[in-house]
């Protein structure tokens, strides 16, 4: 299967891995965050997607977000457009195949676009070190929800 999202999907933990190999290859100076997430701006109110802390076993999504987002290899928020979050979901859509696994990331995004008006905009946040200062507000309410996933 390819990494545009064509085929019937990455079935295996070998495609799903090699899946993850070739986006990361793509990406100049990637280096893999400690926590990673998105969230959808209304208002200036954030809606949160599945936030994937330290010790997260989700490695394909973040790399397949930083394919659309613009992330390499510093903590940071990325703007994104709903055609970059739909275009992520679509890069992402194979690894649901996979059915061992749950996704997610990838039904949380699906939720976000849906719920999405006219105005809504999209944030992904990347996180290289815990220690790192928030770059903004938006990756303070991000590092509070990191520290409280119920909130």
């Amino acid at each position: 299967m390819d990494s545009e999202g064509s085929g019937s999907g990455w079935v295996t933990d070998d495609e799903l891995r090699a899946a993850w190999e070739r986006f990361t290859a793509g990406i100049p100076g990637w280096v893999e965050p400690a926590a990673y997430g998105v969230a959808r701006v209304d208002d200036g109110e954030l809606s949160f997607g599945a936030v994937n802390g330290v010790g997260s076993r989700h490695r394909l999504p973040a790399a397949v977000l930083a394919s659309v987002c613009g992330y390499a290899e510093a903590t940071g928020t990325f703007g994104l457009t709903t055609e970059q979050l739909a275009e992520a979901v679509r890069l992402l859509a194979p690894a649901e195949a996979a059915v061992h696994w749950d996704h997610p990331n990838l039904w949380s995004w699906q939720r976000l676009l849906a719920g999405a008006g006219p105005a809504s905009s999209f944030i992904a946040f990347y996180v290289v070190d815990p220690e790192d200062e928030p770059v903004d507000e938006y990756d303070a309410a991000f590092r509070d929800r990191l520290n409280n996933p119920t909130a």
